[in-house]
């Protein structure tokens, strides 16, 4: 499935394909992220949404297709500076440095001198847990805590672009809601790519979608039209999303 270029796209994932070793991981995905959208990649666990972000990014380059971003082709660059080129990456798992403080987390972000400084009003509005807990070492932060500073530190620099990979991942209901409402306000700043097995999260916060399965971006469009489409969901997503009724059974659980 090809897309076409169009102006009004900051990201143009155009038929890559990507080998991780020997395993072809990628055989053709393509996905149109249009300026100041919030654009969700939805699919079962393995099905290569995280790769297909790795991919943008340069961390596994592809071997076929073009990625571009802002107009500009950047497959085959290196990932540190494709990041120059202004794209923030807040990865699966939080990956923040445990053993250094929230303050620190956020000034080794910088890509040169004077960016924390300029982002820092913004950034600790937008989590106040983090402003309140700065002398704090990550791996004293509660994992809703540390999936704020994983976001955070991908808003240091001036980025024209956001990927977050599973942001929701481990959160309690009520965190979602937090990070749901942060993600819109980001939004308002910034462009995001966003990969989220929560449906109703994807669904609520995204206006575009591509679905990708075992490797290919097999349908793409609004999300409007998507979440009326129940046979779509449950032949791509059915194994993979979160429902509403799952959502409440955790909560009681964890109430």
């Amino acid at each position: 499935m090809s897309i076409t270029n169009s102006q009004e796209d900051i990201l143009i994932v155009d038929n890559i394909h990507t080998y991780i070793g020997q395993f072809h991981i990628l055989e053709g995905v393509s996905v149109r992220v249009p300026k100041g959208s919030i654009t969700v990649l939805l699919g079962r666990n393995g099905a290569g949404k995280t790769t297909t972000l790795k991919s943008i990014l340069g961390l596994t380059p592809p071997q076929d297709g073009k990625v571009i971003f802002d107009g500009m082709e950047i497959q085959g660059k290196r990932a540190f500076n494709v990041a120059n080129l202004g794209i923030g990456y807040v990865p699966e798992h939080r990956a923040i440095f445990r053993a250094l403080s929230v303050m620190e987390n956020l000034k080794i972000a910088e890509r040169k001198k004077g960016d924390f400084d300029r982002s820092a009003d913004f950034i600790f509005d937008l989590f106040p847990d983090l402003k309140r807990l700065y002398k704090l070492p990550g791996n004293h932060l509660s994992g809703g805590q540390q999936q704020m500073l994983a976001v955070a530190r991908a808003l240091v620099p001036d980025n024209k672009l956001l990927l977050i990979d599973e942001p929701s991942e481990g959160l309690a209901p009520i965190l979602i809601q937090q990070m749901m409402e942060a993600i819109r306000t980001l939004s308002e700043k910034t462009t995001i790519l966003l990969v989220e097995q929560n449906f109703i999260m994807a669904s609520q916060l995204a206006q575009r979608f591509t679905i990708i399965d075992d490797g290919q971006s097999v349908h793409n469009g609004m999300m409007a039209d998507l979440v009326n489409d129940t046979d779509l969901i449950h032949q791509y997503l059915g194994a993979s999303i979160k429902t509403r009724k799952e959502l409440e059974m955790e909560h009681e659980a964890q109430a």
